[in-house]
């Protein structure tokens, strides 16, 4: 059977905090951590114990910071590829459950973090535990968002079943199975988002608890082999820049809209105009 539950008590965590000691009190006054739990916790605490805020006029240049690369950008809505490889909106930088006048940006080494945490929640209960820092984010072609997994330690991320074969004698070629976001979604139905309560342990399968580290940036994928790198007005774009020779522009011209961006573009490309303008028209 499995358990998922929150324990309470954990309160507000501030930049220097030290977490372990923090979740190890709550989660005693649960029963205490079991070997093979899984510990499932908020990035916001590991962000705000490691002092990642920066102020709300910094917002901007946050974003510029953290941006690696913008997938699509609609009005002030960017979905961009961060420094951690993630592809989320405005980079994953939060101003929910923070001080007015602040933002929190994302750990800088999600996977680092969960692997000192881990660390520490073992040397601190005894027990052989595993830890999952999770992330809210969309979803291509879905509605509405769910919890992630960006940062692992001693938990099985994927189950490949490629090379079996079914109940029906069909051989599987391709089948994976995101088990650290799986994981990261169930226990985010028992934190909530407005019950303050940022951890959750998972209990019941200790086969998923593991020695060897998979990191959760394993799977993230790369641009190589991502069909869907860029939003659709962003992949016309870079077709055309592409033709030319001229991938440098984009992330300049990519900020752009309507006439300013058709202008530019043309500018740039120096071809064609009439059939280059109406091919433009279409995504500014």
């Amino acid at each position: 059977m499995i358990e998922i539950f929150a324990p309470e008590g954990i309160g507000e965590i501030s930049a220097g905090d030290q977490l372990a000691p923090i979740l190890l009190r709550a989660l005693a006054d649960a029963g205490g951590l079991r070997d093979g739990d899984i510990v499932c916790v908020t990035s916001k605490i590991i962000s705000k114990s490691e002092g990642r805020f920066r102020e709300s006029s910094q917002a901007a240049r946050a974003l510029t910071e953290e941006t690696v690369e913008t997938v699509a950008r609609r009005d002030r809505v960017r979905i961009v590829r961060n420094r951690q490889g993630i592809v989320q909106a405005a980079a994953g930088i939060d101003s929910s459950n923070v001080a007015a006048g602040s933002i929190l940006l994302l750990p800088i080494d999600p996977d680092a973090s969960a692997a000192r945490l881990r660390a520490e929640l073992v040397a601190g209960s005894g027990r052989r535990v595993g830890v999952l820092i999770t992330d809210t984010a969309g979803r291509a072609w879905r509605i509405g968002q769910t919890d992630q997994a960006i940062g692992a330690s001693g938990v099985r991320t994927s189950l490949g079943y490629a090379g079996q074969t079914d109940d029906y004698g069909n051989d599987l070629v391709v089948t994976q199975m995101a088990v650290a976001d799986e994981l990261a979604a169930a226990a985010d139905l028992v934190k909530g988002k407005l019950r303050q309560c940022p951890v959750a342990v998972i209990r019941g399968l200790p086969e998923l608890v593991v020695d060897a580290e998979e990191p959760a940036a394993q799977l993230q994928r790369d641009q190589a082999s991502d069909m869907f790198a860029r939003g659709t007005r962003e992949a016309v774009l870079w077709a055309l820049l592409d033709a030319w020779d001229r991938t440098a522009d984009f992330p300049r011209l990519v900020e752009l809209d309507g006439e300013e961006l058709i202008d530019s573009t043309l500018a740039v490309l120096d071809g064609e105009e009439s059939t280059l303008r109406r091919i433009l028209a279409t995504i500014a």
